[in-house]
Parts: C-alpha cells; sequence; structure tokens
C-alpha cells in the first residue's frame, strides 16, 4: 500500500502540471540565451550553460527565461504508464478508486497518444521523436530541438503499440510502424562484430552505444511481429549480434564501444537487459539466454546495497540518479523477474520514496553524497518514476 499511495501522489502530480515541466538538460531553451547570439554560437558556452542548469541545486529556470514543455519522450512514459493501469484496472475493478476508473484511464490514453502524433519529426523518414529542447552534446556537435533519437523514438512508438492494443485506433499502430523506417533508413551501422551497431542519431557521433542500438532492435522486432517485415528482423539480429558479442565474460557491458565510453552503469545496463528480453518475445527467437542470465546476475548482484539504496556505477554509489531504482522495476518486468526478486524491490522501492520523493508527490534527480537538487524534472523524473512504477501496480 506504500507504493500504491506513493505513486497516487506522483500521479496527481503529473496530472495537475498536465504532464509538461522542466528538464535536466533544457538550459539552452533560456530566453536570456538566446538573446546572446554571439556567446550562443560557441559550443564550449553551450556546454557551460547546459551544465549550470544541471547542476546548480536551485531552478534558475524561471529567472532565466526557461518556460515548461511537453517532452515526447515523457509523454512516451506517461502513455505507456496509463496503458499499464488500464489493464491492471480491467483485471482488478478495486483498484478503480485508487487510479482512476476504466473510462478516465482510457481518457488520459487517447489523449496522450494524440499528443505524440502530433509531436512525431517532420524531416525523419518515419515516425520519430526527439526533445523539446537543443543540446550540446561535448564539444562534436549541436542537437536541434525535436532532432529525433532512437532512444526517444523506442519510447514513443512501444507506447503508441500499447495505446492501439487497447483502443484499436490503427493511427497508433501504423505511426508506431512507420518508426521502423527511421531505424533502417535514418541511422548509421557501424560494423562491430558479428553485426552492426546502430546510431543514436542521425547527427555526427554517438554511433557505437550498445543500449541505444539494443532499444533499436526491440523496436524494430515489435514492428517485425505486426508486419512480419524480413528487413526489419535481419537488421535487429544484426544489431543484437553486435551488442552481445561485446557483453563481457561477467555479464556487464560498457556504455559503448569507444574509451570514452567504457563506464559500467546502473540503468544503461537495465536498458540492454530490458532490450534483449523484448527482442526475444516479438522476434519469436530464443538465441540469447546466455546473455540475459549473466546480464540479469550482475545487474542484481552489483547495483544494490543491503538497505536497498541504488547505486549508479558497479564500483561507485553517487551520484544516485532517479533512473537506478525506477529501471528496476521496468527491467524484473519486462524479464518476468519481479516475484522472484519482490524482496529486493520493495527494498529499493522503499529506499527511493523515503529519500527521493516530495512531499509535492514529485521525485528528484539525483542524490548526491553533498548538496542535491531537488527540482522537479518531468521527463528525466517523474515520467521515468511513473512508468516503473505502473509495472509494480500491473504486477501487484
Amino acid at each position: 500500500m506504500r507504493i500504491i499511495d506513493s505513486f497516487r501522489s506522483l500521479k496527481a502530480y503529473c496530472e495537475k502540471a498536465d504532464f509538461a515541466g522542466w528538464d535536466p538538460y533544457d538550459g539552452l531553451n533560456s530566453k536570456l540565451f538566446k538573446a546572446l547570439p554571439l556567446v550562443g554560437r560557441s559550443a564550449v558556452a553551450r556546454l557551460v550553460w547546459i551544465q549550470l542548469f544541471k547542476r546548480c541545486p536551485f531552478n534558475l529556470r524561471p529567472l532565466l527565461g526557461v518556460a515548461k514543455g511537453h517532452n515526447a519522450k515523457g509523454i512516451g512514459l506517461f502513455l505507456a504508464g496509463y496503458c499499464r493501469l488500464y489493464r491492471a484496472v480491467g483485471r482488478d475493478e478495486s483498484l478503480a478508486a485508487y487510479l482512476g476508473t476504466p473510462d478516465r484511464l482510457m481518457a488520459q490514453i487517447r489523449r496522450l497518444a494524440d499528443l505524440l502524433l502530433e509531436m512525431r519529426s517532420p524531416s525523419a523518414s518515419g515516425s520519430a521523436w526527439g526533445y523539446n529542447f537543443p543540446w550540446q552534446c561535448r564539444r562534436e556537435f549541436l542537437f536541434p530541438a525535436g532532432e529525433p533519437t532512437v532512444v526517444a523514438t523506442y519510447f514513443c512508438a512501444m507506447a503508441l503499440f500499447d495505446a492501439f492494443e487497447l483502443t484499436g485506433d490503427v493511427r497508433y499502430r501504423d505511426a508506431a510502424l512507420s518508426a521502423a523506417d527511421f531505424v533502417k533508413k535514418d541511422l548509421r551501422r557501424t560494423p562491430c562484430g558479428p553485426g552492426v551497431i546502430l546510431s543514436y542519431s542521425r547527427m555526427p557521433g554517438n554511433d557505437t552505444i550498445y543500449n541505444a542500438s539494443l532499444l533499436g532492435s526491440a523496436l524494430l522486432a515489435r514492428c517485425y511481429s505486426y508486419d512480419g517485415n524480413a528487413d526489419s528482423l535481419n537488421l535487429a539480429r544484426e544489431s543484437m549480434d553486435a551488442c552481445c558479442s561485446m557483453q563481457a565474460s561477467d555479464g556487464s557491458w560498457t556504455y559503448g564501444v569507444k574509451p570514452v565510453t567504457s563506464w559500467i552503469d546502473s540503468f544503461h545496463t537495465g536498458y540492454n537487459l530490458m532490450a534483449v528480453s523484448q527482442y526475444m518475445r516479438y522476434s519469436g527467437e530464443k538465441g540469447y539466454e546466455d546473455a540475459l542470465s549473466r546480464g540479469l546476475r550482475f545487474y542484481l548482484d552489483n547495483f544494490f546495497m543491503a538497505d536497498g539504496s541504488p547505486k549508479y556505477y558497479h564500483n561507485r554509489q553517487y551520484p544516485i540518479d532517479i533512473h537506478c531504482p525506477g529501471q528496476l522495476a521496468v527491467s524484473l518486468s519486462e524479464l518476468d523477474e519481479i516475484e522472484s526478486n519482490r524482496p529486493l524491490l520493495e527494498r529499493v522501492m522503499t529506499w527511493t520514496i523515503d529519500n527521493m520523493q516530495s512531499p509535492d508527490g514529485f521525485f528528484y534527480y539525483q542524490k548526491k553524497q553533498g548538496i542535491s537538487s531537488k527540482i522537479s524534472y518531468m521527463r528525466w523524473s517523474n515520467a521515468f518514476m511513473f512508468a516503473a512504477m505502473s509495472y509494480i501496480v500491473d504486477n501487484q
């Protein structure tokens, strides 16, 4: 009941905000920064500005003209969460008193799905989504606002498939299916071992990130489960083969291939496990059980403390990011491992509610050893935890 009460508080907060808010990386939306064109042309200045907003424990956004907005990935996470709530209430009508009636939940599902249709990138080969702010990726390149990524597209398209399965509205299915064209036509393919790694986006760089490529595989596999397109499945398998060949013998993955991406962290490991499991489910192929089993064992053994506190890295705890506890619920559910790990999940969620949830209902972005930011971030913190907690509700 503690988790249900926490979730109800989060749900009320997000609905009151109409699912709009700030983001850790939205500093370049500042009206003040846009009024400084010479400074705005400098990659270093953009990086410094973004990090100032991200790292400052005090919210500079109201003062410096950053407006709240809808973020496509956040909307996708909310949509998928409402679909799980709708299914949960359908199985147990008593949950309607806590989560909302089927009619109210369906109204939210349709509204959020329609909003995602409106938020698609107009320049991609198929349905694709990006973020509602520009952001600088190190010093190499600037992502324009709305520039689609495979990660955002995965969350949005998968949610639209969920919405189609509940509503029967073919617009949602067709939009999600066309996301395969974005993955197949717009993303680069870097040869790696027995396969290829899909790029994070159309922008240069970030071409060898495992979780991005694996999420692309999971999305292509789900598209294949609808339309039987062999090209989608073949590319998904090539990405799976490449990424799984790079898994270490202990079950771990670094973030990416290059030395600069050689860290091992909690929630991206969880992404990898989720994507491998979904690929096998939607493709019908069962050749990756060993990678999944070794990866799950490494994940559970290395990223959670005895008291329920999560770790960011396998060898270091701080800063504890809200994605770390949230992804545990997602990965365990997707791998059908919640029941066998429920005591761990309950310890982690209890710690998270006690240490990272505001009395107002929203969740904090990170907990640090020193001063922690308690700014409400709609995509990064609240949408992610909404989706994560909806898995727990759906598995009560």
